[in-house]
């Protein structure tokens, strides 16, 4: 474990058996199995093809459910952890002819993977790195010496506090892309409706991005409507407040609910939907699920009609 900023702290895991884990890809996340019901998923850090050691990087959230917390409180070297396979969402697009990728935070974290691979293979690429002070960079230092030694790659950093707490723009960071480049985005919210709006005008397949926070923006917010749902297995009913999503009632309410990235991604939070008609703003159920409306993803999605009835 190193501490790579106050806030976020790097863990390196190994198997016990000293057997090869699966080569990671750049874009990979793990599901880390906590105990007590905490499963989270983290970006994996790294270059691709790397079979001994996994590496992930955790932030402080301070108004998490338990998982970092746990981690920086009381997960030490040596404890044994159980964790998923690899599986990506954020893909690597290495042949394009550029790469611009824009990372805030600890956003860096599948970004960061991404650098090395790009520069292993002599690909050209951009980063874009944006974080509040360069305290709260995690990977600065590694980053700043491969940029320096770089003969393609080029690092734009950005700190709010040297810029008088203006955030980074993200309009211009991408219009100074090549219009047949990939652009690649992880951070806040934020940055990533910045991102989304800049990039309208680009190929789809151009585009990706990755979130680590809700999925869910101030405009769907603010046109959410309250509804019920209710618990086949005991009958419960629960009101989910607008501001608030199913899962977060659920676990109010002391409900045993699986939940991992809380983004819509990870799948982990799946139920089996019973009754009602839901509005699916996931981004892992294939478009045939969910035009069935068989199954739900409870962190993201709510309900078009007053009530949903799930398999819980």
């Amino acid at each position: 474990m190193t501490r790579q900023t106050a806030q976020v702290l790097s863990i390196v895991l190994e198997t016990l058996n000293q057997e090869p884990l699966p080569a990671l890809r750049p874009g990979d996340h793990i599901d880390l199995h906590l105990g007590a019901g905490l499963t989270r998923s983290y970006s994996l850090v790294g270059h691709a093809g790397s079979h001994t050691r996994y590496e992930i990087a955790v932030a402080l959230d301070l108004h998490s459910r338990g998982a970092s917390r746990h981690v920086h409180q009381q997960l030490r070297v040596g404890d044994e952890i159980e964790i998923s396979g690899p599986r990506n969402l954020f893909e690597l697009h290495a042949e394009a002819p550029h790469s611009v990728l824009i990372a805030g935070g600890i956003g860096i974290t599948p970004v960061w993977s991404m650098v090395q691979e790009l520069e292993r293979l002599g690909r050209p690429w951009t980063l874009h790195f944006a974080a509040r002070s360069r305290a709260h960079a995690a990977y600065l230092e590694d980053i700043e010496t491969l940029a320096r030694g770089s003969v393609c790659g080029r690092l734009v950093t950005h700190f709010d506090d040297e810029a008088g707490g203006v955030p980074l723009d993200i309009a211009a960071a991408v219009a100074s892309a090549p219009q047949d480049a990939h652009l690649y985005c992880c951070g806040p919210a934020a940055m990533l409706n910045a991102y989304e709006g800049a990039t309208a005008k680009f190929p789809k397949d151009q585009v990706h991005l990755e979130r680590f926070g809700s999925t869910q923006t101030a405009s769907s917010l603010a046109s959410a409507q309250e509804f019920e749902v209710v618990l086949a297995r005991s009958g419960q009913k629960l009101t989910v407040p607008a501001h608030q999503s199913i899962l977060d009632v659920l676990l109010d309410n002391g409900v045993n609910a699986q939940f991992g990235c809380m983004q819509g991604v990870c799948g982990m939070c799946e139920v089996a939907l019973l009754d009602g008609v839901p509005d699916h703003r996931d981004q892992i159920l294939s478009r045939e699920t969910q035009l069935a409306n068989t199954r739900l993803i409870v962190c993201c999605s709510r309900s078009r009609s007053p009530s949903l009835t799930i398999d819980l």
